[in-house]
């Protein structure tokens, strides 16, 4: 019996991932929910799955959920600090970190310190301090096995492949809603158009950064930290089918593919089993239903937010920091309709050119880093707002 802490539980991987424990209690149970203001749906979770510990980081909703869960024999907390304390917990073997966002980051290294194994949801953790993190998990022995299905595919492709040198891995994506449109379309994009992912069912905000390639862009810094690859071994291919979830080419020139319908329990349920494969009655992939699957490159000059990812991993520092704060406040500010599509990688790759350049930064340069990002950010947000 594995038991499992679900940063995030009330988010699309959260809820994907109570369902994978679901139809196999025989070998996960639910140690720690947590959400931080979806508390109905957290109080309905924590009722059926009955954890040791709920946390709401939303404080103001903490008497709610602490009076709903009274009869359950559920400990109840609230805030940031009791999320980065539970995960400390010596009953925990696995956490998955599916929180959105910088959020992520501090729970997940106060997870690795403690020595839990990670099931990582939440890229950013490794975009914004991808070193920091993985030196914390060499140091407490501690593994990141990812839930990503285009880095578990990569992950499931190196199985068995130790000692083989890689060329370079391939990042599928399905293009997101406007791959192929023209840049006056792209000018007039709206938060309901980009919304509308036309293969992933997923959170507001990671279906922004889908339709802008940010989402992409960050896949590609991840898969630098998860893997040890340098950039030019990382290449992004677009696959509108989302059959093939990520290929590796190793040193002879053989590829190998991880494929299957577009399912996230598949991954989800990978990482909590890992290395074993546990049987399941996903839907099955019949290669008579895709006759073709194609593939193209994505247009950078369009698209900006992969080309700012490539060179805040080049540069490297805390340039991946900055991206990630400015890209949260920017992508708020479309879906709040304050400015346009293209406006967030406009503001992202100012806040590139502007911001403070730290080349070695500690954890602290990190949380400076993204506090005066969003600062400034959100000023850039507002003299656009003028502008318009």
């Amino acid at each position: 019996m594995k038991n499992i802490a679900i940063l995030g539980s009330t988010g699309s991987i959260g809820q994907q991932a109570l369902e994978v424990i679901a139809n196999n209690l025989d070998r996960f149970s639910v140690e720690v929910l947590t959400a931080y203001n979806n508390f109905e749906l957290l109080i309905s979770q924590a009722k059926k799955f009955r954890p040791n510990v709920v946390v709401i980081g939303n404080e103001d909703k903490y008497e709610t959920v602490k009076q709903s869960l009274a009869a359950e024999g559920i400990k109840v907390y609230a805030g940031a600090a009791a999320l980065s304390q539970v995960v400390e917990m010596g009953t925990i073997d696995l956490v998955l970190t599916a929180m959105v966002g910088f959020a992520g980051l501090i729970p997940t290294i106060h997870a690795i310190k403690a020595g839990k194994q990670i099931a990582l949801a939440n890229k950013e953790t490794l975009v914004v301090a991808g070193a920091l993190v993985q030196q914390l998990a060499i140091e407490n022995k501690v593994d990141i096995l990812p839930v990503d299905s285009e880095h578990s595919a990569i992950f499931q492709c190196l199985a068995g492949e130790t000692m083989n040198p890689v060329d370079k891995v391939f990042l599928t994506c399905s293009g997101g809603p406007f791959h192929g449109m023209n840049e006056k379309l792209i000018a007039s994009v709206t938060p309901e158009q980009a919304l509308k992912h036309p293969r992933w069912d997923m959170g507001a905000k990671i279906t922004i950064d889908s339709a802008t390639f940010m989402n992409k862009g960050f896949e590609v810094i991840e898969a630098k930290w998860l893997f040890g690859l340098k950039p030019e071994q990382i290449e992004v291919v677009i696959h509108p089918q989302s059959i093939i979830h990520s290929m590796v080419q190793f040193c002879d020139g053989s590829i190998k593919a991880q494929l299957g319908l577009p399912d996230m329990r598949l991954p989800i349920q990978y990482a909590f089993s890992f290395p074993e494969r546990i049987c399941n009655d996903f839907p099955r992939l019949k290669f008579s239903d895709f006759p073709s699957l194609t593939f193209s490159a994505p247009e950078p000059k369009i698209f900006r937010n992969l080309a700012l990812a490539y060179e805040a991993l080049l540069k490297g520092g805390n340039l991946a920091c900055i991206l990630n704060a400015a890209n949260e406040i920017a992508v708020e500010a479309f879906l709040k309709k304050r400015i346009s599509f293209p406006e967030i990688w406009q503001i992202n790759e100012q806040m590139m050119e502007k911001s403070l350049f730290i080349q070695q930064p500690t954890l602290d340069d990190f949380l400076d880093t993204d506090r005066d990002a969003r600062t400034y950010a959100l000023e850039m947000v507002g003299a656009l707002q003028l502008k318009h």
